[in-house]
């Protein structure tokens, strides 16, 4: 018995494998020139409507790298803690431009004085300094604790996903 394949492969020159074609290559007056690569892929049709295709892929969130979500965290943290403070500062100038608290304080100093003293002054209380210095110091507890929990749920979420795999997600994208 002969072997006949390797005197075949021999003879014949190594050439890239072309796979075959869906559709033969057109041929006329409308054919596009140079039957060379894509001769043989269909054009769509131009008053034809292409209902668009969407492409999923789906993704496992197998781990979180707790740095990356401490950093993330701080600076999340941070951008609330200002927002915190700007929004404390602008609630306290439009209640002081609407006489909010000479309005209470009067009517505290009222209920709380004497005739020997002059009671309870809300307004001294509740100023701006103050109020800017209670305000930053819930800003700075609320970045440490905020970055800490973060930071603790991206160890947790780490040990049950190597008990359950992980968040599955799905995502689409139109073409």
């Amino acid at each position: 018995m002969t072997d006949t394949r390797g005197s075949q492969s021999q003879a014949q020159p190594a050439q890239p494998y072309h796979p075959p074609q869906a559709y033969a290559a057109p041929s006329g007056p409308g054919a596009p020139r140079g039957g060379g690569q894509g001769a043989g892929q269909r054009k769509p049709r131009t008053g034809a409507r292409m209902a668009p295709r969407t492409r999923k892929a789906r993704l496992r969130v197998a781990k979180a790298d707790p740095w990356s979500v401490m950093k993330v965290s701080f600076l999340l943290s941070i951008a609330l803690g200002i927002c915190t403070i700007v929004a404390a500062v602008v609630l306290w100038m439009v209640m002081d431009a609407m006489g909010v608290f000479s309005t209470v304080g009067g009517t505290i100093s009222e209920a709380t004085g004497s005739n020997e003293s002059n009671g309870f002054d809300l307004q001294s209380f509740l100023s701006l300094p103050r109020v800017l210095v209670f305000t930053s110091v819930i800003a700075v507890i609320d970045v440490v604790l905020a970055t800490a929990l973060a930071t603790l749920g991206a160890f947790i979420y780490n040990l049950s996903a190597g008990f359950v795999g992980g968040v599955e997600l799905t995502l689409a994208e139109d073409e």
